[in-house]
């Protein structure tokens, strides 16, 4: 049986993981979910990972749920709570984990694969990729903490037409709303998105899991409490032996 997602090292602290229905454009199924959390949450585990690139084989990213899945998927309020809670995981273990996830988009990025593009810590799509979120014309509703996350993005008007009227959008539009870091030719996509996450993974790990943490809880900390948590990353910072040899290797 062929593997729904992919894990491999591409040197330099990177992992590369890659879902893997291409037949489906990529969509979601109970397997690639499992499979999907099971490879993010090894990444993040290993020591020598510093950075994760999602992408999609085939000529899409993810085109959301698998319709031909549907019966399934509503089999029953407790299967199908676990099949949402499952896609929830996705998110948790891209926006919640240590490692930051640079996204490598092409194609579709449709429902649940626009929430992944939106979770993830930066995110590169080739010219020509479209986004769209169709659950609520179906009768279903988002996930992956987009009605939190991206009105703080793109506004709350925005984000209401895009949530409940599911409008198209492109890439050049993505990226001027800062959905996306930055906008390439397809045979440019891998190169670039390896390149970012190579610089990423070069970065002080420590420092870069404190950013993470902290702008993942930026809507609960508040001002005083975000001050309160620069002031104790600041402090790892500065007493970090590897913060002085960095800088000894600077001056």
């Amino acid at each position: 049986m062929t593997a729904t997602v992919l894990s491999e090292d591409a040197g330099e602290g990177v992992r590369i993981v890659t879902l893997n229905r291409p037949h489906r454009l990529n969509a979601i199924v109970p397997e690639l979910l499992d499979a999907l959390v099971a490879a993010l949450q090894a990444a993040d585990r290993d020591a020598a990972v510093r950075a994760i690139l999602l992408t999609g084989a085939g000529r899409a990213f993810c085109s959301g749920d698998d319709l031909k899945e549907f019966e399934s998927q509503a089999a029953g309020e407790a299967a199908t709570r676990a099949y949402i809670e499952r896609i929830q995981d996705v998110t948790r273990a891209i926006v919640l984990g240590d490692t930051p996830v640079i996204g490598a988009i092409r194609g579709w990025a449709v429902g649940g694969g626009l929430e992944w593009v939106i979770n993830c810590d930066f995110a590169i799509a080739a010219e020509g990729t479209r986004f769209f979120f169709p659950e609520i014309s179906w009768g279903l509703f988002v996930t992956g903490g987009v009605t939190a996350l991206l009105p703080r993005l793109v506004g709350l008007q925005r984000a209401r037409r895009l949530m409940l009227l599911g409008e198209r959008f492109d890439a050049a539009e993505a990226l001027e709303w800062g959905l996306l870091t930055r906008v390439v030719t397809e045979g440019a996509l891998m190169s670039e998105a390896l390149a970012l996450a190579r610089r990423v993974a070069a970065l002080p790990p420590e420092r870069v899991r404190d950013l993470k943490r902290i702008l993942a809880a930026r809507g609960e900390l508040g001002l005083d409490g975000a001050m309160a948590a620069e002031t104790e990353a600041t402090l790892r910072g500065f007493l970090d032996p590897e913060t002085a040899a960095r800088i000894a290797e600077f001056r």
